[in-house]
């Protein structure tokens, strides 16, 4: 019982000195105490984005006719220059039919010396959508198939937040689709040109997954998570703990003279729990906070505030 005793006196200890402690000044105000700490904070916005194909071509015939044969499937990886399908010309198609009720013989003959047109893949990709079926007749406005490079996920980024944005960003991925798995992506395009949706000025980014996951399919709605301010090692306090407006932010630091003593700093980002001290206190000194207990860090450092349209008001406090 006696060792029971002196470990449970050695937490309460350690629990003491991570939690605030309730004190009095001399005028009978209750002040917090708590000491600032190092741990990475950041700040974040979300955006809704959508899976399209960086490069989507609709496959055409080069003439009007009957599809002969199509030779891929949806999925299917090509390469440029493979064929794709082959289709009769209308003429072709009428010429077959009609020799076709005299004799195999007769209808070998024409289709060696009329050959089919061959439908060719115009880049390396993989096959998206068949939208055609052989037998059927075709004018050359009619798609047969929708070829695609790379499957990538296009958001809409608002203006204020443009500058946290750049080329080869990394950034994290959800889909609807799969809400418990997330991946990462690069931005690789951003717009240099705006549009205005629902009175919000936007620009359109294009970021590229860096592992394709499973079941990944083009129109699937997609949120992406950017970082856009991050320290590693960030001196911090408590929100509530930094007083005052605009750039002239102070703290009460405990005095051994005069009980509190009011200490400008100078604050840096904020994730709405968190802020991190940039200068005017170091590690080891003891900040008051009036009339409120709670523990140290209270919120995730890490973690992003978000809201508005889609982004939080960024900068300095």
């Amino acid at each position: 019982m006696k060792k029971i005793f002196i470990i449970s006196g050695g937490l309460l200890i350690v629990a003491i000195s991570l939690f605030f402690i309730l004190r009095k000044d001399k005028n009978g105000r209750e002040f917090s105490e708590i000491q600032p700490w190092r741990d990475e904070i950041s700040i974040s916005f979300r955006l809704s984005g959508e899976v399209k194909p960086r490069n989507r071509i609709e496959i055409k015939p080069q003439v009007s006719g009957r599809i002969e044969e199509i030779l891929v499937v949806e999925g299917q990886d090509v390469k440029k220059g493979q064929v794709l399908a082959w289709m009769s010309s209308t003429e072709r198609a009428a010429l077959l039919d009609t020799v076709r009720s005299k004799s195999d013989e007769e209808l070998s003959k024409w289709e060696d010396i009329y050959k089919p047109t061959p439908i060719i893949s115009p880049m390396s990709g993989f096959i998206i959508a068949r939208s055609k079926e052989p037998g059927q007749s075709v004018t050359v406005s009619d798609v047969i198939l929708l070829l695609a490079d790379k499957l990538i996920i296009e958001a809409n980024v608002d203006e204020t937040d443009l500058r946290h944005m750049k080329l080869n960003q990394e950034v994290s991925i959800t889909l609807d689709a799969y809400p418990d798995k997330q991946f990462k992506g690069v931005v690789e395009h951003i717009a240099f040109d705006s549009e205005v949706i629902s009175n919000v000025t936007v620009y359109k980014v294009k970021i590229k997954p860096l592992r394709i996951p499973e079941n990944f399919r083009s129109g699937m709605t997609a949120t992406v998570d950017v970082i856009a301010e991050k320290r590693d090692d960030a001196l911090l306090l408590p929100a509530e703990a930094v007083l005052g407006r605009g750039e002239r932010n102070f703290v009460f630091v405990k005095d051994k003279e005069s009980g509190r003593k009011r200490t400008p700093v100078e604050t840096g980002i904020t994730d709405g729990k968190n802020i991190e001290i940039v200068s005017g206190i170091n590690d080891d000194d003891i900040v008051l906070i009036r009339g409120k207990k709670s523990e140290k860090g209270e919120g995730d450092s890490g973690n992003s505030r978000r809201g508005g349209r889609g982004g939080l008001p960024f900068g300095r406090r």
